[in-house]
């Protein structure tokens, strides 16, 4: 009896130790798309070559839980010796490399866009840097040939760390690759002797020690975020809850952990052209001061910042809000965007405009479109900044009447933090340049504080901090910030309109990029899928978005999850309400608006137009008892 339970003991620890194998596995090789090299890589002259690398590979002062960029670049994969950071199997996550591309100084690694290095000045290590050229870079392709999209929608599977079997998450990925070369001594000798050279004797035993420390980090990361059931809503391709994890980061890793807040509402990575001439920037239009709108993000990608010690205590004041945050790179990306022009509609790969149809389109779209799409500069005397030339205000929808997915404006309008932990004084806080709209800062409440005053004002203190760390005085800091502006902060339960030139190159569409094309984006919601795949970078050149079928690898879009509506901005007979903003186009309507926008902000396509009666917008009728 004692040997047959002593077998059953043993075969039953022999099935768990397969179980762990398989999930060990299937979490270290994730579900991705095969990647196919294009026969031609082809830019849209929206900038200069000089420009594009700068804005590819200019750092922003994240730090990637500490990863350095020469370990990045050594890693191997989970199993086997080809290298985790080669640009096609990075491919296979969304990332972009120019199939031509060869280390630079920039890139020394080789990398794809948006993956940067920094030097800190502390400690002399060069960190991996995440910039804002991975989230805001796209391309679409048609049959074989790739078209980049300067300042567009990335389309990668990027910020989830929890690890799944289906997987896709780069974080997932990376975490395994670290592990499995921590645990397997003969991986990281050879990873060891790449990074170390002719150090690798005296220095291996601190390489180990420093390189667990980072991927402890990783992976209580993924665990927080797991058990705590932060981001319920599978983020995909080309999304991430950028608020949520903002808001989790400042708030929660860096002040309280009962600051946590479930995130549930992925956004889709707006296009950056123009975005220097807004007047409010954010899917909700809540940030007005382009510095601090960079730190913020920067904060929130991963760049370090100093409140506490290990033991929860506040740090001395000659540390406290030091972080790595790079002031001169934020400028110089954000100069460099100033010169970002939209794209426009490569004719010889995707196929000419019908110009008789776009002409049809353009009387459409300013019968149904301009009244909250189109520029609006602002007289000088009624700019945010004077010296802003243009500047366009930006009309921010309210969510009653786009209809749009509300979770995002909600979770932002409705979360609340307790940062009392901190200690300031409304004293403090008044001497900050900070500039609230539509709120009193008297009645600022530190135990229960809205993600975008609270930010607003951590991103005062950093700024500052910032600023006289790198020795910038006030003329300079003025230019620096954006024109002169203050860190302005306005909530409203709404989503900004953009104008719309260029926007066929940023599929998906609505903020949460719930609808496939355009097509479908100007149709009744009954026609609108309510679910499809994202994650091939095919591009549909006629109804303007990226083709939908399943393919292996891909992310299935589910529009009934909670975050995934792709209700609203519909074109509907009947009443105007629950999200119905114009009448009903019909199928030819529609291609002819699509058409229109395929050469709106294209002054020399826009000129071989015809003109078109245009019909006056007309209210629709009553719905009123």
């Amino acid at each position: 009896m004692l040997r047959l339970l002593s077998r059953l003991v043993k075969l039953a620890v022999l099935l768990l130790i397969a179980v762990l194998a398989a999930v060990l596995y299937y979490i270290a090789n994730p579900n991705l798309p095969a990647y196919e090299q294009p026969s031609q890589l082809h830019y849209l002259q929206q900038w200069s070559d000089e420009q594009r690398q700068t804005y590819y590979y200019t750092p922003q002062g994240t730090t990637v839980k500490g990863l350095r960029y020469d370990w990045f670049v050594a890693l191997e994969m989970p199993f086997g010796t080809e290298k985790f950071a080669r640009p096609d199997y990075l491919a296979r996550f969304g990332f972009l490399s120019d199939p031509q591309q060869q280390p630079t100084e920039l890139n020394p690694g080789n990398l794809p866009v948006g993956f940067a290095r920094h030097l800190d000045d502390e400690s002399g290590e060069h960190f991996l840097d995440i910039s804002c050229a991975a989230c805001h870079t796209g391309e679409l392709r048609y049959k074989g040939q790739a078209v980049r999209i300067d300042g567009g929608a990335a389309l990668h599977s990027l910020a989830s760390t929890v690890p799944t079997l289906r997987g896709g998450g780069f974080g997932q990925a990376l975490g395994m690759s670290m592990a499995f070369t921590y645990y397997n001594p003969s991986k990281f000798n050879r990873f060891a002797r790449e990074v170390l050279g002719e150090n690798y004797s005296e220095d291996k035993d601190r390489l180990r020690s420093d390189f667990k420390a980072v991927l402890d980090r990783l992976l209580a990361t993924a665990f927080n975020d797991w058990h705590r059931g932060l981001y319920p809503t599978e983020e995909g391709f080309g999304r991430t809850d950028a608020f949520g994890r903002i808001a989790n980061s400042v708030f929660g890793d860096a002040i309280d952990p009962a600051n946590y807040r479930v995130a549930n509402a992925p956004v889709s990575y707006p296009h950056l052209w123009d975005i220097w001439k807004f007047d409010w920037v954010q899917w909700n239009g809540s940030a007005m001061q382009p510095m601090a709108r960079n730190i913020g993000e920067a904060l929130g990608v991963g760049a370090s910042l100093h409140l506490f010690d290990e033991q929860g205590n506040a740090v001395a004041e000659s540390d406290r809000y030091a972080s790595s945050v790079r002031l001169h790179d934020l400028y110089t990306l954000e100069e460099t965007l100033k010169s970002l022009q939209p794209p426009k509609w490569p004719e010889e790969i995707f196929g000419p405009v019908d110009l008789a149809l776009a002409s049809q389109g353009k009387a459409l779209y300013l019968e149904n479109c301009a009244y909250c799409h189109a520029p609006n500069p602002q007289p000088e005397e009624r700019r945010l900044a004077p010296s802003r030339d243009p500047e366009w205000k930006m009309r921010v929808v309210p969510t009653t009447i786009v209809g749009t997915d509300p979770t995002t404006a909600n979770n932002i309008a409705d979360h609340r933090f307790d940062i009392s932990r901190l200690g300031w004084t409304q004293a403090e806080l008044n001497r900050l340049d900070v500039k609230l709209f539509g709120t009193d800062p008297e009645s600022i409440d530190l135990t229960s504080i809205s993600s975008a005053k609270g930010l607003a004002y951590i991103t005062a203190y950093v700024e500052n901090r910032a600023y006289q760390d790198a020795g910038i005085g006030t003329e300079q800091r003025h230019a620096m910030d954006g024109y002169g502006l203050s860190i302005g902060v306005q909530e409203k339960r709404g989503y900004k309109a953009r104008p719309l030139d260029g926007v066929w190159a940023t599929p998906p569409f609505l903020h949460n990029g719930s609808v496939s094309n355009l097509f479908e984006l100007l149709s009744p919601i009954y026609e609108r899928q309510s679910e499809f795949w994202v994650g091939s970078f095919e591009f549909d050149p006629v109804r303007v978005g990226y083709r939908t079928e399943s393919f292996p690898g891909g992310f299935r879009f589910d529009t009934r999850v909670t975050g995934n509506s792709n209700r609203g901005h519909e074109f509907r007979d009947g009443c105007r309400q629950d999200g119905v903003i114009g009448r009903g186009l019909s199928p030819r309507e529609r291609m002819a608006l699509i058409e229109y926008l395929k050469v709106l902000g294209n002054p020399e396509m826009e000129g071989r137009l015809s003109e078109v009666p245009v019909k006056p917008w007309t209210p629709g009728p009553s719905c009123e008892g």
